[in-house]
C-alpha cells in the first residue's frame, strides 16, 4: 500500500512539473508586457475623443504593464506650442506625446522624434498580435518620411503611429436635399453652382457650403487641398537640387480661382473667421446645407441629440469629377521623444493604444472615428455603430484607396501654408487678382524653402 501511495505522490508530482513546464514554456513564447515594469512615463495628450478614450484604459494599460502613466492633457489652441518647447528643452519629457503628420516634419528634421521602425521589427518588443499589416497602408504609410528634402512620405523612417485619421470629403444636409430632389454634387464645378443656389435655404443667415478660412494652414488641407490635388496640381516640384512651390502654375491658378469665388458667392458670410468648430457648427444647426471638411466633423453633428440637425446628415465622396475618389487626410497619431529615458516603456505604451483589440473596443464604445485598422471597419459592431451615418461608410470605402497626405513633406510647413491662407483670403475677401497673388505666394514660399537642397536632412 505504501508502495502505491509512494508511487501516486512521484506521479502527481510529475504531473505538477509537467504541467509547470508547460506552463513556463507557453510564457516563454507570449509576449512579455511586464519588461518595463516599475517604469514612469510622462505623456502628453492633446484635448480630444482620442485623449478620452486613452484615459478611460489607463488603469488597465497600468495592470498589464506595471508602468505608470502620468498624464497632461491641453487645448489644442496651445497644445502644439505646449509639446514644441518641451521636445525642444531635451530632458526627455514627455516621453510620448500626441501629434500630427505635419508637425511631425518639424520634429522629426530636429532630432526631437525616435524612429520606431527598430522597435516595430524586433519580436521581443512587438507582439505578433500588433500586426502592422491591419493598418491602412495610406494611413500609417503618412508617418514615415526620410527626412530628404525632395522625398514624399510613405519612405524612411516610421516617426508616428496612428490613432485615428480624417479624410476630407462632402457632407450635406440629405432631408432638404431628399425634399428638393437634388443630388449631391460630383465635380468643383457643380459644388459651386448648388452652394450659390442653396444661399437662404434655411432661412436668414443660410447658406450653400461651409469651409475653413482663418489665416492658417488649417484653411488649406482640407478640402482645398483634395480638390487642388485631384485638379492634378502639386504644391512643389524639383528643379535641379531645388524645391520650387507650384501654385503659380496654371492649373494650380485656375483651381484657386473657382474655390475662392465659390467661397465668396456660396459660402459664410464670416468665411475668414471659420475653423473646424464654426463650419461643422454651422452644418449641425442648419445653417450649411453642405460642409467640404474632415468626414467626422460632420459625425460629431450627426450623434443623436448633438445638434439641431442631427440624423438629417449624409455623406458622399469629394467632389472632384471622373477619376478615382482621393482625399487628404489629417491624422492624430502617438510619437515618442528622442530624449526619452523610459523608450522601452514609452513604445509598450504606444504599442497597447494602437493595438487591433484597443482601438475596436475604443471606436465601438468611444466613437474614435475614424479608426485607421482595416479589421475594426470590418467588425459588425462598429458597422453597426455606423449604421445611421447614411452614407459614411460607402463613400469611405470609395475613397480610403486613395486617402493619403497630398503635401510635400518640408519642414516649413507651417509657415508656407499659412502664406498660402493669406493668399486666399485676398482673393475671395479684397477679389485680389488670381495670378498676381498666386504668383507673389509662390515668391514668399521659395524665400523660404529656398536655402533647401534636395536630399537635404533638416533646416
Amino acid at each position: 500500500m505504501e508502495q502505491f501511495h509512494s508511487l501516486r505522490r512521484r506521479s502527481a508530482a510529475l504531473l505538477a512539473l509537467g504541467l509547470a513546464m508547460a506552463l513556463s514554456g507557453a510564457q516563454a513564447q507570449g509576449f512579455d508586457w511586464m519588461q518595463a515594469k516599475g517604469a514612469t512615463i510622462n505623456v502628453a495628450l492633446n484635448q480630444h475623443p482620442y485623449q478620452a478614450a486613452i484615459l478611460k484604459k489607463l488603469a488597465d494599460f497600468t495592470k498589464m504593464t506595471g508602468i505608470t502613466v502620468k498624464t497632461t492633457v491641453t487645448p489644442e489652441s496651445n497644445y502644439f506650442d505646449k509639446v514644441t518647447t518641451s521636445l525642444f528643452a531635451k530632458n526627455g519629457n514627455p516621453d510620448v506625446f500626441m501629434t500630427g503628420i505635419y508637425q511631425s516634419w518639424d520634429y522629426a528634421t530636429a532630432g526631437s522624434m525616435e524612429p520606431l521602425e527598430k522597435y516595430m521589427a524586433d519580436a521581443k518588443l512587438t507582439d505578433k498580435a500588433w500586426n502592422e499589416k491591419d493598418f491602412f497602408a495610406g494611413v500609417l504609410d503618412a508617418g514615415k518620411w526620410s527626412l530628404k528634402v525632395g522625398d514624399p512620405s510613405g519612405k524612411g523612417s516610421q516617426w508616428v503611429l496612428p490613432l485615428g485619421f480624417e479624410s476630407n470629403t462632402l457632407a450635406y444636409n440629405k432631408k432638404y436635399f431628399d425634399s428638393k430632389g437634388l443630388k449631391p454634387p460630383k465635380t468643383l464645378d457643380e459644388l459651386a453652382a448648388l452652394a450659390v443656389k442653396l444661399k437662404g435655404w434655411n432661412g436668414p443667415g443660410s447658406y450653400g457650403l461651409a469651409v475653413r478660412g482663418t489665416r492658417e494652414w488649417a484653411t488649406i488641407h482640407p478640402g482645398y487641398m483634395t480638390g487642388f490635388d485631384a485638379a492634378g496640381n502639386k504644391d512643389f516640384v524639383i528643379k535641379g537640387d531645388k524645391l520650387v512651390s507650384a501654385v503659380d502654375t496654371p492649373g494650380a491658378i485656375a483651381f484657386t480661382k473657382k474655390w475662392a469665388d465659390m467661397i465668396r458667392e456660396g459660402g459664410p458670410p464670416a468665411w475668414s473667421t471659420y475653423t473646424w468648430y464654426q463650419a461643422s457648427s454651422d452644418l449641425g444647426a442648419g445653417k450649411a446645407a453642405m460642409l467640404y471638411d474632415a468626414d467626422i466633423a460632420a459625425y460629431f453633428q450627426n450623434v443623436p441629440k448633438a445638434s439641431k440637425e442631427a440624423g438629417n446628415i449624409a455623406w458622399t465622396t469629394p467632389p472632384i469629377g471622373s477619376g478615382k475618389p482621393t482625399a487628404n487626410e489629417w491624422i492624430w497619431g502617438l510619437g515618442m521623444n528622442s530624449a526619452s529615458k523610459n523608450k522601452t516603456a514609452a513604445w509598450l505604451f504606444m504599442q497597447y493604444f494602437t493595438s487591433p483589440s484597443y482601438q475596436l473596443q475604443a471606436a465601438i464604445n468611444d466613437a474614435t472615428v475614424n479608426p485607421p485598422r482595416a479589421s475594426t471597419w470590418a467588425d459588425a459592431k462598429f458597422k453597426a455603430t455606423l449604421a445611421k451615418a447614411s452614407g459614411y461608410t460607402e463613400s469611405f470605402n470609395k475613397y480610403i484607396g486613395g486617402t493619403s497626405i497630398k503635401f510635400t513633406p518640408q519642414p516649413y510647413f507651417f509657415e508656407t501654408t499659412t502664406d498660402w491662407a493669406a493668399a486666399l483670403q485676398k482673393m475671395v475677401v479684397d477679389k485680389a487678382d488670381p495670378t498676381k497673388t498666386m504668383q507673389e505666394l509662390a515668391a514668399s514660399i521659395n524665400s523660404k524653402v529656398g536655402k533647401l537642397k534636395v536630399g537635404q536632412i533638416g533646416k
